[in-house]
């Protein structure tokens, strides 16, 4: 990766609407190799997808709950059957593994505490959890899908 695909993805990042002719222009490329560049990137899955981000308050999830959950059993069946249930609850945006004193950290959307609540309830229903505990987003300060480009290593 050279500093042309690095400035092609920091693009990219702040708007996946423009064009490859718009890219090019401000990178200084012809459009074909630009467009072949973005493709390599595709290719080599250093650009996995494209999606929209959405306004959550506008679609009324904007209450966000970050949920630290305490496995009983540390199983592939524990495992798998918590991830069935994490995959069938579109409020959990985000499941990280953690290392430390929590063993899974949740980010969770909903309109309001109700709203998570509901989340709740069907998750200590579906499986056994040694321990949850959830802390309510009073601000974001920062959020961004931009990843920080100065780490990556050249080809």
């Amino acid at each position: 990766m050279d500093k042309l695909d690095k400035r092609i993805l920091d693009l990219l990042q702040k708007d996946a609407d423009l064009t490859a002719a718009d890219i090019a222009e401000r990178v200084g490329l012809s459009k074909a190799p630009c467009w072949r560049r973005i493709q390599r990137l595709r290719e080599r899955g250093i650009i996995k997808r494209t999606v929209a981000l959405l306004d959550a308050r506008a679609l009324n999830v904007g209450t966000t709950v970050f949920v630290t959950i305490k496995a009983p059993s540390h199983s592939a069946g524990w495992f798998d059957k918590f991830a069935k249930v994490i995959r069938d609850l579109p409020e959990v945006t985000e499941l990280h593994r953690m290392s430390g004193d929590v063993d899974y950290l949740l980010r969770v959307v909903v309109p309001d505490i109700d709203g998570y609540d509901v989340v709740y309830k069907k998750l200590i229903s579906a499986l056994e959890m040694l321990d949850v505990s959830a802390s309510f987003s009073l601000e974001t300060i920062k959020s961004t899908t931009a990843l920080p480009l100065h780490y990556a290593k050249a080809d």
